[in-house]
């Protein structure tokens, strides 16, 4: 006779989903407000919180990011909360260093982040808009007063679709599953993109192949570095668009390119020449607008990526534009709903921010000490 094994359900007054720069953060700020991670048993009359990621170790995106980016050329990395990236070696992988640090990070402030954990869906528990979020995951369900939506966008590569795509001879990649220019050394590669990593493998992959780069419309050059003013802008510059419920645009289409050393070294080696995106895809190649073909063997998509947020699905936030009402990091039609790393807050600065701003605005509603009436993150409509 066959028996169900019972789903564990938990509870917790603040559960983060992701791992990455802008989930760490947010935990960093519940420590420091005094919550206490779900598991110590030590503190049970304290506000709890737990971080599930689905990486099956620390380092957000950043661990599986391809060996040649360099600390020297990685673009926009701003320290964790409380703790600043250690010294390391321009030339050294980006995959090697920063994986480790936040892999210290998490052991320096008793994350106890658990992992792998994917989280399947996020649903309202029932139809109190101050009762629980019910979080389902793989290793079971939790129910939390608020949730805090942490999970970037690394494992959802876009994928434009072109004519004749299927019927291109050669090799198709996005940027998501590059390893290293090595691998197309005799080979024609056309680079499809106009942000950074598209420039970035552009300079790369041109030093050992013949590359052709194409963009949907004219590559605005922004005269000015993209330093952390530049950053801060165009996180302002999409925070209107997410309010709105559009999706998020990308920092490229608020900035413009701006001037990095990598594409420096491009422009000097006179493989920084933008053409107008292809018409179709053809077996050997591609067709231009003017109807001419350009051999090619393979096809770099570094075309971006968009949120991570199909487990929000059964929430019913989504709009007719396609994206998720967020105000100030939070879902303007369901309060008890943070995003962070998302929209304004995509950049590492910008990640930050949300985390400690999330945490302030779930420690705002929060009842006064004693009293018991209220959990985390409850919100009055």
């Amino acid at each position: 006779m066959g028996m169900s094994t019972a789903i564990p359900v938990r509870t917790v007054d603040v559960l983060v989903i992701g791992g990455g720069q802008a989930g760490l953060s947010a935990a960093y700020h519940l420590r420091r407000r005094g919550f206490v991670p779900a598991d110590d048993s030590s503190a049970s009359s304290a506000a709890t919180f737990v971080v599930l990621d689905a990486d099956a170790a620390p380092g957000g995106a950043w661990q599986h990011r391809w060996r040649s980016l360099r600390m020297a050329t990685v673009n926009g990395i701003h320290d964790l909360p409380g703790y600043p990236v250690p010294p390391a070696d321009p030339t050294a992988a980006s995959v090697d260093v920063l994986p480790a640090y936040f892999a210290d990070y998490e052991r320096r402030f008793d994350l106890r982040v658990m992992r792998p954990v994917v989280v399947t869906a996020v649903r309202r528990a029932d139809d109190d808009p101050r009762g629980p979020l019910r979080v389902e995951t793989d290793r079971g369900v939790w129910l939390a007063g608020s949730v805090i939506n942490a999970t970037g966008t690394w494992r959802r590569p876009f994928w434009p679709r072109y004519p004749g795509q299927e019927e291109f001879a050669g090799r198709q990649l996005h940027v998501h599953d590059y390893v290293s220019a090595g691998e197309f050394i005799g080979r024609r590669v056309v680079i499809v993109g106009a942000g950074i990593s598209a420039v970035q493998l552009l300079e790369e992959i041109s030093r050992v192949t013949d590359t052709f780069w194409v963009t949907r419309s004219e590559v605005r050059w922004d005269a000015a570095e993209f330093d952390t003013a530049a950053r801060v802008a165009a996180i302002a510059g999409v925070e209107e668009r997410v309010r709105r419920g559009e999706p998020p645009g990308s920092v490229i289409s608020v900035t413009g390119q701006h001037w990095t050393p990598w594409a420096r070294a491009a422009q000097e080696r006179g493989v920084l020449v933008r053409h107008p995106m292809f018409d179709r895809i053809e077996k050997r190649g591609v067709r231009m607008p003017d109807g001419s073909l350009e051999p090619a063997d393979v096809i770099v998509w570094a075309t971006g990526f968009r949120a991570d947020i199909a487990h929000l699905a059964p929430l019913g936030l989504r709009t007719p534009a396609g994206g998720i009402r967020v105000g100030r990091g939070r879902s303007l039609d369901e309060p008890r709903l943070f995003l962070i790393g998302y929209g304004p807050s995509q950049s590492t600065v910008g990640a930050n921010r949300a985390g400690r701003d999330a945490v302030r605005a779930i420690m705002a509603e929060r009842a006064p000490a004693g009293s018991g009436s209220q959990t985390a993150g409850t919100a009055a409509r």
